[in-house]
């Protein structure tokens, strides 16, 4: 933004000297001494207004030349400025790939509970996860905690539900945004779906949809150690 502001000035600051140069060329034309024309010779005359009309040619060139550079910085200028709306959409859309936003949405809400039969495992949330990206989830949160491609999620003492070092219990509350009727019906496939399956086992699990759904951002940090940009370096 900061340059293309820069970029502005220094076209403006052009096209002023620009101006000013049409301006003082046009008044020389015009403060031509009136007595003079009348006081010379036929010749004289004659010479004089080829003179004039040189200099009249040359202004008029100059003045189109002058217009074309206007025009060009104009074209200049709005196409930083498309080019920096293209880079401000871009970092939008990655920033909520990554993550980083609050993103709202159509799609679905799945409330996963224990019963006295089975409690909830870490086993479930994967397979729920990995179940709504394949059926083309862009968002997904598990008790409003966010869930990227680098979170995992761990029981490591068979009790405790750990997602990304985070603790969370039991109802768990899972939102996912995309095509609400293609999520939806994949979950609800007939013995296969992961409602049906999940019921089989004896947990409670409640699907809805909704078209103005919310996942919060991702609330942690994100630090890569050993990924580096491009191709590998022998």
């Amino acid at each position: 933004m900061k340059n293309r502001v820069i970029m502005t000035m220094i076209i403006c600051g052009v096209c002023l000297v620009l101006f000013a140069v049409m301006f003082m060329q046009f008044r020389t034309i015009e403060e031509t001494d009136i007595t003079e024309i009348e006081n010379m010779r036929e010749a004289e005359l004659r010479t004089a207004i080829s003179e004039w009309k040189s200099k009249y040619e040359e202004t008029a060139k100059q003045l189109e030349a002058n217009q074309k550079s206007i025009d060009e910085y104009q074209q200049k200028i709005e196409q930083n400025g498309e080019a920096s709306e293209l880079v401000d959409k871009d970092l939008e859309e990655s920033n909520m790939i990554l993550g980083k936003t609050d993103v709202y949405g159509e799609g679905v809400i799945i409330t996963l509970s224990s019963t006295n039969e089975r409690d909830v495992k870490y086993r479930d949330l994967l397979e729920l996860i990995n179940e709504l990206r394949y059926a083309g989830a862009e968002a997904i949160s598990i008790n409003d905690v966010r869930i990227l491609g680098s979170t995992y999620v761990a029981q490591p003492d068979g009790v405790l539900m750990l997602i990304k070092g985070q603790r969370i219990t039991s109802p768990y509350v899972i939102k996912a945004i995309g095509n609400q009727t293609y999520l939806s019906s994949m979950l609800n496939l007939k013995d296969s779906g992961y409602i049906d399956k999940a019921k089989a086992v004896g947990l409670n699990v409640k699907l809805e949809t909704g078209k103005n759904i919310k996942i919060l951002k991702y609330s942690g940090e994100m630090e890569i150690k050993y990924m580096k940009e491009g191709a590998n370096k022998p």
